[in-house]
């Protein structure tokens, strides 16, 4: 589920951050990555860790914890059962300090606990675990009791009680920064980005420093949800605490890069990574050729594809996905088949994403015939076929109005136990209004709500022009009806073509009821801009035809974090 965030929490992560220098500065940051400095060097006039002493059990509490200890290491667990009713948190604390060493015991203790006593647990009893599991590198086990407290309960204070709760028992529990590092990164991949904000903050304070990984982390999260300013800054961050960035960090800058538009940054940095000691990868140069690609700059973005083979580096199919997308995009379908016979030269295997892609833009421009080529090389290679390889040929027909055909493939859809979907819908109607058969478009466009898949604004252009041609302005009405119906924004001018449709053809009681039903349910919006309805069917653009994938898929400068783990080399 995309997570959105308010404009207040975006104005506070800013100010958080205020330190930050300006994007001159950042970027001069970015291009000049240093070796971290040892951790002490980096602090400075910061807080010194509270020590808080547990008060020693004594008397009854004494005697319980000796004999739940004595259980414990013999792994007596009937015998421990028999004292489950006489726990509290004071007896479970003083029990989880007792064994800390060793963190098997720990955890299975903990989760005893949870299970046989779920109300003798505290903030401090799970404080003591985190430090024994984070002390040990167990993170994710660590991270999995974090989840819990974090996502139970609408405790708003939670996250400041937390780290409270880690800070005091840190000294106590002879713990490592691991265990702040976890609480940040456990905050960034649950994307609560304020949280994170104010631990890394807290954490600085401290002197405490998250590593590169949980950074990155949180970059990526930032990255994942649109936050390319925040996450452009919290880099900058990163440089001035000294911490050193790892080739998925550059990777990610020269996405936020590419995001904002500043290409020539982005390349900037690339040429600079190996000098600093990185080794650029495919997936920085895919994000730079996929950054070129959107703002339509095939010619540098092939240009880019040739550098990396002099760097060392084989495109692959990611590489000529993004191309082929690229060029297909822009109508340039012979460069994309270039492309695609290169991919072959060089023995890249095409995918169901490499052949989806040419099979959609041949199919957007009408061409069926080379768009079944393709579809035939494809399953003369065995390469799995999916809805959108379909859409794209059905798509293709129906712009030539060969409708049999593509009833044909939507056959097909049925042999494959795959369900059409609002694209394969929109393609079949535009099929039938490009013959002139609006009526048989409009049962297709109640086939549609049927399946529970849900028109666009192009689909109802679509009916409402061959309604019109078809000088049928009471199948017209129908089509407004419907779009009121759905919420679909209305042209004045589309309805004021249709009334006036209605009245020449002596339906003037017809045009006026419409009108008061239109104004009645405050439908009617400004003109939307010349040529709502042109003469002919108007262009579609099918947004569920458009090709992405993951591993092997094709690359946007928008997606270029997902599919990498967190801290990897984006390799």
């Amino acid at each position: 589920m995309m997570i959105r965030i308010s404009t207040g929490v975006h104005r506070r992560l800013c100010f958080r951050f205020s330190t930050f220098a300006s994007y001159g500065e950042l970027d001069r940051a970015s291009a000049n990555p240093t070796v971290s400095k040892p951790l002490v060097s980096r602090i400075r006039n910061t807080i010194p860790i509270p020590h808080r002493s547990n008060p020693e059990p004594k008397g009854q509490d004494l005697d319980f914890v000796n004999v739940a200890h004595s259980h414990l290491i013999q792994s007596d667990w009937d015998k421990l059962e028999k004292l489950s009713h006489h726990l509290d948190s004071f007896r479970v604390e003083n029990i989880l300090l007792k064994i800390r060493k060793d963190y098997v015991l720990s955890l299975e203790f903990f989760n005893w606990v949870k299970h046989q006593s779920p109300g003798s647990h505290s903030l401090e009893t799970n404080a003591i675990v985190l430090h024994t599991l984070t002390k040990n590198r167990k993170f994710k086990s660590a991270e999995s009791i974090l989840r819990e407290i974090l996502l139970t309960g609408n405790d708003v204070d939670m996250p400041a009680r937390l780290f409270d709760a880690l800070l005091y028992s840190y000294r106590e529990c002879d713990s490592t920064p691991r265990a702040f590092d976890s609480l940040f990164k456990a905050f960034a991949h649950l994307n609560k980005f304020r949280n994170a904000t104010d631990t890394f903050v807290k954490m600085k304070e401290y002197g405490f420093f998250p590593n590169v990984e949980s950074c990155n982390a949180y970059m990526s999260s930032l990255l994942g949800q649109g936050r390319v300013d925040i996450a452009l800054r919290f880099y900058r961050e990163m440089r001035r605490c000294k911490i050193s960035p790892n080739t998925y960090t550059l990777n990610m800058v020269i996405s936020c890069y590419c995001r904002f538009g500043k290409l020539d940054k982005g390349v900037e940095l690339l040429q600079d990574m190996e000098r600093l000691g990185f080794r650029a990868t495919n997936v920085s140069y895919n994000t730079l050729i996929a950054g070129h690609c959107e703002k339509g700059l095939l010619s540098l973005a092939w240009k880019l594809k040739n550098v990396m083979g002099k760097s060392g580096l084989q495109a692959d199919v990611v590489t000529f996905n993004t191309l082929i997308h690229g060029f297909c995009r822009d109508g340039k379908l012979k460069e994309a088949s270039k492309v695609f016979g290169e991919m072959k030269a060089v023995n890249v295997a095409p995918n169901t994403v490499t052949y989806n892609t040419l099979i959609n833009g041949y199919g957007q421009q009408g061409d069926h015939e080379m768009a079944y080529r393709f579809y035939e090389d494809m399953v003369f290679k065995g390469i799995k076929r999916d809805l959108l390889t379909y859409n794209g040929l059905i798509l293709g027909l129906c712009k030539q109005a060969k409708t049999k055909k593509a009833a044909h493939f939507v056959k097909e859809l049925d042999k494959e136990s795959l369900v059409p979907n609002s694209s394969t819908f929109s393609a079949l109607i535009m099929g039938q209004c490009v013959r002139r058969n609006a009526d048989r478009g409009f049962e297709l466009y109640r086939s549609m709500i049927r399946s529970g898949c849900h028109p666009n604004e192009q689909t109802f252009d679509v009916l409402m022009s061959a309604f019109c041609k078809n000088e049928d302005y009471d199948g017209a009405a129908q089509v407004l009806r419907e779009m009121v119906r759905r919420s679909v924004p209305l042209d004045s001018r589309t309805v004021h073509e249709v009334c006036n449709g209605l009245e020449h053809q002596g339906k003037d009681q017809l045009a006026q009821e419409l009108v008061k039903e239109l104004e009645a349910k405050k439908s009617l919006q400004e003109p939307l801009g010349a040529g709502a309805l042109v003469d002919g069917v108007p262009g579609v653009e099918v947004g569920a035809f458009a090709v992405t994938g993951g591993s092997g898929g094709l690359v946007t400068s928008a997606s270029v974090n997902t599919g990498f783990g967190a801290g990897g080399l984006g390799s």
